[in-house]
Parts: C-alpha cells; structure tokens; sequence
C-alpha cells in the first residue's frame, strides 16, 4: 500500500506528524493494525508520552505479531521512563519472552529495554548483567550493548579517543579559521582608513598652498623698488634725445650769417 510506504518512509525520515496521519490512514484503510510501535514511538518523539501509552493499552496484542507486540511494549516502557516512572518501566518489561530462550531481534532488544530501564532505576549490576544478556543474543549488533558494557566497567574504547582527538583538531582548526577572518577583517578595517588619511593629508596641502598664495602678493608688496635706479635711466634717456635737436639749432643759426654775406656780395656798392 501507497500509504504504508510513504508513513514509514516518514518515520524513517523523522517527520513524525507525516508519519502518524500516513500510517493511521492505512490501519483505518485495511483494519489491521501492524504499525502500533512506529505510531507510538512518533508520540514519545512529539513529547506526548501518555499517547504513547494509551495505543499501548488499546491495542489487542493477541492479534498483533509477536514482534510488533514486544516492540509496541518496549515503546512503552520508555514512554514511562519519559514521565520518570522508572520503576513502573522495569515492572512492565517482566514478561515471559525476556527470560526465554529466543534468539530472535527483538529477544536482544527487549533485554536491552530491560537493562536500561534498570540502569535508570539506579540498579547498575542488574543492568550491567542484562546488558550482557542482550549481547549474547544480539548477533547482528543491532544494539551496543557490549559497549555499554565496557562504558559501565570505566573502560574506555580507542575509538572514541580517535574521535575525540578528531573534534579536539576540528575545534583547533575551526579557532584558526576564526583568527584567520578577524585577521582579515582588521586588515580591510586598515585599507578602509588609510585613503581618509591621504585625503586628510591632500586637504592640508591644499590648505597650505591656498596660504602661500596668500603670502605672496604680502612678498611682492614688501620688496624695495631701486626708484633712483629708475629716476636715473629716465634722465638719460632725454639727454640723449635732446642733444641732436641742439647741433641742428647751431646749423641753422650759422646759416643765416651765410646769407647775409650773399647779401651783401650782391648788395650794390656806393
């Protein structure tokens, strides 16, 4: 069925609204109701544990698969665990199918609900035995209970320190990547000042050639002007002129004594 694929592709995706209207639909379009744990589990990721917990006590579990009854039970559990019901957690877990002989997936997981809701109860070796006996089931590791394990024992796994190590280096780089830009950032900061200088600097250049130009003329003015040097190159100047009018005024004036000798040459005599 269309819907069954699209609520489980949803719920795999995390889209726990999507999820809960697509498979609703198809337990009410074929009656069955095979989807209980993923409807369930979508309550707890939506905060609302106490729905949860009502599917769990609606549901008849005697037409449910047994898979799907343990995995609708353990979302339940967690879903008290959600609410601080610890205890209540453990107690709902006692079933029959946690201490039979299956080997089935969902034997490992349901001794892996079973320790960690132990673990939560403050009861630290009971769940570090149930935590092994959900290792000795769990042959496809669908959980890691033999890490939990390890963790409850204080050893350490090498590689989680690699990991660390890993992050320790990314944080490193991310800090230098951080200097790197705030580098950057005063470097543009300096560019961005250095033109308002050099037209701070042109400005009082401009400045100080509009108050040169001012002091000019105040130059001009107060130089001595050599006036006798002046008054003497006028003076010469006219004598130079005047002199050659005077030897012309003597021409003129010896001729006329010329003229009157003619004259007198031709004058009759007495």
């Amino acid at each position: 069925m269309v819907r069954e694929a699209v609520g489980l592709a949803a719920y795999a995706a995390g889209d726990w609204t999507s999820a809960i209207a697509e498979l609703r639909t198809y337990h009410r379009m074929t009656g069955k109701q095979t989807h209980l744990a993923e409807l369930a589990d979508c309550e707890r990721a939506l905060g609302r544990p106490e729905r949860a917990i009502d599917l769990y006590r609606g549901a008849e579990v005697a037409k449910l698969e047994k898979s799907g009854a343990i995995e609708l039970l353990i979302v339940a559990a967690g879903a008290r665990g959600d609410l601080g019901q610890h205890d209540a957690a453990v107690a709902m877990l006692q079933v029959k199918e946690l201490t039979g002989d299956e080997t089935a997936d969902w034997a490992a997981r349901l001794r892996y609900a079973y320790a960690d809701a132990l673990l939560a109860a403050g009861r630290r070796e009971e769940a570090r035995e149930w935590f092994g006996r959900a290792a000795a089931v769990d042959e496809e590791q669908l959980t890691d209970a033999a890490e939990r394990i390890l963790e409850l024992d204080g050893v350490t796994i090498e590689g989680d320190d690699d990991e660390d190590d890993e992050d320790l280096a990314d944080e490193a780089r991310a800090d230098e990547d951080d200097d790197e830009r705030e580098d950057d950032e005063d470097d543009d900061e300096d560019l961005d000042d250095e033109p308002e200088a050099e037209f701070e600097d042109d400005d009082e250049d401009f400045e100080d050639d509009e108050d040169e130009d001012d002091e000019e003329p105040a130059r001009v003015a107060d130089t001595d002007i050599n006036t006798d040097a002046l008054k003497a190159e006028k003076s010469e100047v006219p004598a130079a002129v005047f002199e050659e009018p005077k030897a012309e005024t003597e021409k003129d004036e010896a001729e006329p004594d010329e003229k009157d000798g003619d004259d007198s040459a031709d004058r009759p005599q007495a």
